[in-house]
């Protein structure tokens, strides 16, 4: 087993590749997220953050390329390193016939832990998250924003040293998005990691203290929020790095 140093980052990507049918679409991407970060992964859409962080967590076999979480190797050590972390992929699909509280005991079952503690972490997680009322429900019936909210619960419900959360904040109601942002910032404070990606500039800038544009599959920039934004803004720094333009401006004309 590999040994953890104190200096080791939370996240460490190296060279990661990934092909689809031929394509490209990953590019030696490497990245190194510094323990105790809340750290945003920016990118349009289709630029290789999902696919990155699929590869960077286990869900994803890379095609070249290591991924470490705590110096524990994703591939050649995958038990310590998913012990390590909790993980809430977009889209994924979860056990859709459990209730809210049966996924979480589930997942505590299958992280190993000792019953009274899942069930008291769930509980109090249903609570702070506004489910405990639908605590019952089965998750098929939750709402889009439900479903974050309970994915969130169970990458939470071990207290891992490292979070993982693809769009995190995609379809949550404004109070939701508030009371997730609460819990991610204590997170950090008392020594955990996060890693989010998001489209949403505003959400990061406001939120992250690191951030990685992506496109392309490639890392554009990393820096902390000021150093990247150079006292502008994030949105109007990553359309620079992206090289974005308004296409909206031409054609259309049979619209007016």
């Amino acid at each position: 087993m590999t040994e953890v140093g104190p200096g080791d980052p939370a996240l460490e990507l190296r060279g990661l590749v990934k092909e689809f049918r031929g394509r490209r679409v990953v590019h030696a991407l490497t990245l190194a997220v510094p323990r105790g970060s809340l750290f945003g992964l920016v990118g349009p859409n289709g630029a290789g953050k999902t696919t990155t962080l699929s590869m960077a967590t286990g869900l994803l076999r890379p095609d070249g390329g290591t991924a470490r979480v705590l110096g524990h190797d994703v591939w050649a050590d995958p038990a310590a390193a998913k012990a390590a972390m909790g993980v809430a992929p977009d889209g994924m699909r979860l056990f859709e016939q459990l209730s809210g509280r049966e996924l979480l005991l589930y997942v505590g079952a299958l992280r190993r832990m000792p019953v009274d503690v899942t069930a008291a972490r769930a509980a109090e997680l249903l609570a702070v998250l506004d489910l405990a009322e639908d605590a019952s429900t089965v998750v098929a019936d939750y709402s889009a924003g439900m479903v974050k909210k309970i994915s969130l619960a169970a990458a939470l419900i071990h207290a891992p040293r490292l979070l993982v959360l693809d769009e995190p904040f995609e379809a949550v109601d404004p109070v939701s998005g508030q009371t997730i942002r609460t819990i991610l910032r204590r997170y950090v404070a008392s020594g955990g990691t996060v890693v989010m990606s998001s489209h949403v500039m505003e959400l990061v800038e406001g939120l992250c203290d690191r951030v990685a544009v992506i496109a392309g599959g490639r890392v554009l920039a990393e820096d902390t929020i000021g150093g990247l934004t150079r006292g502008g803004s994030l949105h109007d720094r990553f359309l620079e790095l992206v090289g974005a333009t308004d296409s909206a401006g031409k054609g259309l004309t049979w619209l007016g």
